[in-house]
């Protein structure tokens, strides 16, 4: 009988399994998809390299840097700034200080706005365990009561946000929406070269066993004094068995509570002429100009997920009552967003995925409830924070319960 069984082969369960593996412990994974990395995956369409959702990595997430080996990821960095279309023209804020000049001329540039998003800043760059501890509320009520207003929270702050949390009504916790700009801040968000694959495939390749791909776990029971899992390719049985699947999945596994979840879809278009030269991401400040959240020529970024001569650039659009929006809708509002004809841009895929993250309401809780059972746990994003650092913690976390037990 193995020690360890576990579920699902994204960033939290390939986690876990390589700190058990590292203690010594005998586990095995088995993911019912053909790759690993759960929601973090990438497509290769035609020689072009297209994250399933437009996806980041910063390396200033503290279980980034201590877990992860950053160097033989390759990253790529994008600007330290962001490209806002506006009514009069497109305005570029640069938030790199060699580039302080210009953003002093830019409209965002107003003394009291700066001073009010500084104010709201300010607990994020204290203490960590103090701002975990301190009143909560919705992003948008503690905008508020910093007297933060004005074009740059309308303009600029809210629609990075909305990419971001991946919902643009400012009802995330303030406390987890602080965290992330706190990672923002200390780091430069980035993409490996290969693609956001590349960060599972690395934990997968520290295991001592292989993960076993296309399995599917029916079920898993209590018998006795091991835990038994049906597959179709038959029972499996375990002293421990972690459940490391998205939300939906493990509350039917396990008594696990599933919590309400928030999408994105994401179009990849090739295109043999960059629409613009600027790593910075893009958002729209103008009110109902298009479905788009956010925008990127990946190329720019990271020539790696282009062939040579070719360009790739994404487009990613929140999921409203688990509407899509149509293709000539993400087309029209790319061609206002850059000022550049899209119609001859070429489709590679869409990825509409209506479970990217689970919702963090305030109050924010960090460390909810991992063990459901004796031998019995459940990992993943929505256990810690719904973030790439939240999936890393979380595996990290069960396997030191384990371990510690």
């Amino acid at each position: 009988m193995i020690d360890v069984l576990v579920i699902g082969a994204g960033l939290a369960g390939l986690q876990c399994a390589r700190v058990l593996s590292r203690a010594g412990r005998s586990v095995d994974v088995l993911e019912a998809n053909d790759e690993v990395g759960g929601r973090v995956r990438t497509e290769v369409v035609d020689g072009f390299r297209c994250d399933r959702g437009f996806q980041l990595l910063n390396p200033a997430y503290p279980d980034a840097k201590s877990q992860l080996n950053l160097a033989a990821l390759e990253l790529r960095a994008f600007g330290r700034g962001i490209a806002v279309r506006r009514t009069d023209g497109l305005a570029e804020l640069a938030l790199d200080p060699k580039s302080l000049m210009a953003a002093l001329h830019s409209p965002y540039a107003d003394v009291r706005q700066l001073l009010a998003f500084a104010r709201w800043f300010a607990p994020a760059m204290g203490s960590v365990s103090r701002l975990l501890t301190a009143p909560d509320s919705s992003v948008a009520e503690s905008f508020d009561a910093a007297g933060f207003h004005g074009p740059l929270r309308h303009d600029v702050v809210e629609p990075f946000l909305a990419g971001v949390l991946l919902e643009s009504a400012g009802t995330t916790s303030a406390r987890f929406a602080r965290l992330l700009v706190r990672s923002f801040a200390l780091g430069t968000p980035a993409v490996p070269a290969l693609g956001m694959s590349a960060i599972p495939r690395q934990l997968a390749a520290a295991l001592t066993r292989p993960v076993e791909l296309g399995t599917l776990v029916m079920s898993v029971a209590r018998e006795g004094s091991a835990w038994v899992v049906q597959t179709p390719r038959g029972e499996r049985a375990a002293r421990i068995v972690v459940v490391a699947t998205d939300p939906t999945t493990a509350a039917r596994l396990t008594p696990s509570p599933a919590p309400a979840m928030k999408g994105v879809a994401t179009w990849w278009f090739a295109t043999e002429s960059a629409p613009t030269a600027s790593t910075y991401l893009t958002v729209d400040a103008r009110p109902n100009a298009g479905p788009i959240v956010n925008t990127a020529v990946m190329s720019n970024v990271a020539p790696s997920y282009a062939p040579a001569g070719q360009h790739l650039v994404q487009a990613s659009a929140l999921l409203v009552d688990d509407v899509v929006p149509s293709e000539p809708a993400v087309r029209g509002h790319l061609a206002s967003l850059y000022e550049r004809d899209t119609a001859d841009w070429r489709l590679l895929t869409t990825h509409v995925v209506p479970d990217a993250l689970p919702v963090m309401p305030p109050p924010l809780n960090v460390r909810k409830q991992i063990r459901f059972d004796d031998g019995l746990y459940v990992c993943g994003d929505h256990r810690d924070t719904a973030s790439i650092q939240g999936a890393l913690v979380s595996g990290r976390r069960t396997a030191e319960v384990i371990l510690a037990g």
